[in-house]
Parts: structure tokens; sequence; C-alpha cells
């Protein structure tokens, strides 16, 4: 029975894939015939049978771009960015939809040791930085072995020193690997999709107007309350945004 059940499951992904691809070849023609717009349907088709990929959001992206659509085009190149952080197609079409936006935010540079850190903790992902950690704790563990069994005195001090070394940098690419992930935890950024939208300073539309944001502008969400969402720029403005004016990245 359940040899049966994995081999319906089989056909039905197989299937499922098949019909993606063939969904996938049908956007892509409409796309080059400048059929955008319904290129956007079929893109949208594949997305609601579950399957994500660069590929599909980068060509939504396209399809959105082409058709001026601010807000969506931001959205599905930030998507794909997500799937392939160093496509540099995708950036570079990111930056060309970026100059269709109305709001001009710089980001607060960092500085220093600060910068410096920063650079370092997202130069690996969290897998990454716990496979080095695991490393430099085997060799930490093995040159203490080397230690313990070696009886040349100048063998015993480099593998000292050297365990000592290893231990050192296991320590720090640990708490690099929980810094990131900590870091990975807390960003949960949104496109603002209202063509217009008030900002406020607390959330409920009672309050003080904080600022105003127009769509594609990317921000940060750091709360929720109700309807509203406390979101913050890159230049470190916070305000409460209704939540029908943003859409999160983060959501598959």
């Amino acid at each position: 029975m359940k040899q049966l059940v994995v081999y319906i499951l089989f056909l039905v992904t197989v299937f499922t894939q098949a019909q993606n691809n063939s969904l996938f070849d049908q956007a892509n023609a409409l796309y080059n015939e400048g059929k955008f717009a319904d290129a956007v349907n079929k893109y949208e088709e594949i997305l609601k049978t579950g399957q994500h990929s660069a590929d599909i959001y980068y060509n939504l992206g396209n399809a959105h771009y082409k058709l001026n659509n601010i807000a969506p085009s931001i959205y599905y190149y930030e998507k794909a960015l997500q799937l392939k952080p160093n496509d540099k197609d995708i950036k570079n079409n990111i930056a060309y939809a970026k100059n269709m936006t109305i709001d001009n935010i710089q980001e607060v540079p960092k500085l220093g040791l600060s910068k410096f850190f920063n650079k370092a903790i997202h130069a690996l992902t969290f897998d990454n930085w716990a496979i080095l950690t695991i490393v430099f704790v085997v060799g930490f563990v093995m040159l203490i072995i080397t230690y313990f069994f070696t009886q040349l005195a100048s063998k015993k001090r480099i593998s000292f020193i050297t365990a000592l070394l290893s231990l050192f940098l296991g320590l720090i690419t640990l708490s690099f690997a929980f810094k990131k992930q900590n870091l990975d935890n807390s960003n949960n950024p949104a496109i603002v999709f209202a063509k217009e939208t008030e900002v406020k300073s607390e959330p409920n539309l009672g309050s003080t107007q904080a600022f105003v944001l127009h769509e594609g502008t990317k921000v940060q969400v750091l709360d929720t309350i109700n309807n509203w969402k406390k979101i913050k720029l890159q230049d470190g403005k916070e305000g409460w945004i209704i939540s029908g004016d943003i859409k999160l990245l983060n959501t598959f």
C-alpha cells in the first residue's frame, strides 16, 4: 500500500513538473512576443502549483518592468535575488527598476570595525560558518592529541600553539555563525505596493504622520499590531504602515 502511495505521488510530481515546464515555455514565448501581461499570468500559474525558482521570479520581474509595474518588478527581482544572491543580471535589473521609484532613501553608512565585522559576517552563510567551526574544533582536538603523544619538545610547542590558534578561530567562527543566524532571523523585508502611503508615528489612523512612502520602496518589518506593521527604512527612520500597503518578501 505504501509503495502504491509513493508511486502515485511520484507520478503526480512528474506530471506537475512537466505541466510547469510547458507553462514556463508558453510564458517565455508570450514574453518574447511582447505580450507581457499574458506572460505574467502564465508565470503566476506556475507559482500557484507551489514551484518557486529564481528563473520564474526573474522573468516575472522582467515582465512587470516592461509593463511599468514598479512595485511588482522590484518585488520579484528581490525574490529572485533571495534564491540567487550573487546573480549579476538580477542585481543589474533591480538597479534599473529602482530608478523608477520616487523615494530616494540613503542607507546609513557603517564605519570602522562595525563595517568590517558586518561585511565579514555576511561573507558566508550560517551553514558555512558552522562548517568552519567544526573544522577548527576537529583541528583543535587532533592537535591536542598530537601534543600529548609526541615526544619532541619542538613538535609539542608547535602543536600546542597551533591548537590554541585553532580553538581561537573556532570561537570566532562560532560567534559569527550565531550572529549570522540572528541577522537572518530578524531580516524581514517587504516592498511597498501602495502608490502612496502615509507612515504613522503610532499604529492607528489618528496618530501623526511620520513620513510618506511610495511604491517600490524596500522596508524592514520590525513588529505587527493588528492591521499595522512597524517598519524601518535604510536611513534609520521608523513608523507604522497599514499591512495591506506592503508585501513581505520572505513568504513563498
